[in-house]
């Protein structure tokens, strides 16, 4: 399988990190890998083209930080504020190459999408002032510029959103539980990106008690946590945790080969 290379754009929750008004030894730490916005990432495949794993608010950001030359699709994995709302940013890749691009995810997903930004989804008529999408709603398995892309149904509390596959990297995010079915979609996985809200319990979300029993029983040889409030400190954390598991952050680059 021809190798990519996948950046964490943001590994923080929906308030980031540092959170506003906060004094907490997270928030206060000078360790730029405690530097959270808020959750997306880019796979950049060996044949050029970029995939972005949602729209966080903060893409504009990003963008900028990383130097993202082009966006030539995008995978949601639902439609909260903090993985939908930097939709608009996306017109700036629609302006730089002239292109409509396409957004993927559950048919629900992208309803909500036109429901709440209908004015971005249109067929290019030569004015890109506007982003420019295509509304592509998936349940099985798809090809997409040569790579096969599987959506992973997990649990969000108490609605079922995508997880992702492509190759044998799998990105699962705001998850409270993978059911069976999906677990065997997670065979044999290399690289493993993993929700991990905090440390306590959470309706919507798992913790990292709860993260390292589904790490452990999908065995990746390689497991990021992502998605990580400031309950969680870097350094700390990292300590804490066995050798095939690792604390995410943003900026980090993992090859898949």
């Amino acid at each position: 399988m021809p190798s990519f290379e996948l950046t964490i754009l943001g590994s923080g929750s929906s308030a980031g990190t540092p959170v506003v008004g906060c004094n907490c030894e997270t928030c206060l730490s000078v360790n730029p890998k405690n530097k959270r916005t808020r959750c997306s990432s880019l796979i950049k495949l060996k044949s050029g083209e970029h995939i972005l794993i949602d729209t966080s608010p903060d893409l504009r950001f990003q963008s900028l930080r990383e130097s993202i030359p082009r966006v030539d699709a995008v995978l949601y994995t639902h439609t909260h504020a903090d993985h939908l709302h930097g939709i608009d940013d996306l017109r700036a890749f629609c302006q730089l190459h002239k292109m409509q691009i396409p957004i993927y995810g559950k048919k629900e997903s992208l309803e909500h999408i036109a429901l709440k930004f209908g004015y971005a989804l249109n067929e290019p008529k030569g004015f890109w002032e506007m982003p420019v999408l295509k509304a592509m709603p998936v349940n099985d398995p798809f090809q997409l510029f040569g790579e096969l892309v599987t959506p992973i149904p997990v649990a969000h509390g108490r609605s079922e959103i995508y997880g992702y596959r492509i190759g044998n990297l799998a990105y699962l995010t705001d998850v409270s539980d993978i059911p069976e079915n999906s677990l065997k979609l997670l065979e044999c996985l290399d690289i493993l990106l993993l929700d991990c809200l905090r440390i306590k319990e959470h309706h919507t979300h798992i913790n990292l008690e709860q993260s390292l029993i589904f790490a452990n029983r999908i065995k990746a040889k390689k497991t990021y946590l992502i998605h990580m409030t400031h309950d969680l400190e870097y350094e700390a954390l990292k300590k804490e945790l066995p050798g095939h598991i690792d604390v995410g952050y943003d900026g980090l680059k993992i090859i898949i080969n």
